[in-house]
Formats: structure tokens, C-alpha cells, sequence
């Protein structure tokens, strides 16, 4: 019997990507940063990601995982619902209507 590999990330093919929310989540981050007053370079380090990556997460031009949005709401020192939260209320409307 052959074992299987298995990968991490998304399956091979997958081409989804969700522009609105992956710009909102983006757009959360880089506000809840500022606010703090931390460099995109020390959140990605107090993240454990590369900042080039963290860049990307903040222009929404890749959609995080949901590992990686606990880590960065543990390196901006808040709840991952918090983040959420803010996220939401940045989406547009036809993403917030059931």
C-alpha cells in the first residue's frame, strides 16, 4: 500500500480568492497597526511571518489562513473576533447580507 503526501496550503488547482474580504481583513490589520503605532516590519516579526508576506496580507492581495489571523491578532495584542469584527464592518455590503 502507497502512502499518501500530504501537502499543506490549498489543494493543487485551487484558484479561489476572495478580493473583498481579503481586503478588508488587509485594511483591519494595517489600521489596527497604526493605531498602535508598530512598523509592518516588527508585526511580522512579532507575527512569525516575512514582511513582504505581511505587505501582501495588508494590500489584500493574499487571503490569510486562519493560523496566520491568530497570529496576527496575537502580535497586535487582540482577539481574533476583534479583528473579525473590524473586518466585517469594513466589507461591502454584498458580502454582510445573508
Amino acid at each position: 500500500m502507497q502512502k499518501r503526501v500530504i501537502q499543506r496550503g490549498r489543494p493543487v488547482g485551487a484558484t479561489t480568492f476572495e478580493e473583498g474580504p481579503a481586503r478588508a481583513f488587509g485594511a483591519a490589520v494595517r489600521a489596527a497597526r497604526m493605531t498602535d503605532g508598530i512598523a509592518q516590519e516588527e508585526l511580522a516579526l512579532l507575527a512569525g511571518v516575512e514582511r513582504s508576506h505581511m505587505g501582501k496580507i495588508e494590500r489584500g492581495e493574499h487571503m490569510p489562513t486562519l493560523a496566520m489571523i491568530l497570529k496576527i491578532a496575537g502580535a497586535l495584542g487582540r482577539s481574533s473576533a476583534e479583528l473579525m469584527l473590524e473586518t466585517e464592518a469594513r466589507l461591502s455590503p454584498e458580502w454582510r447580507e445573508p
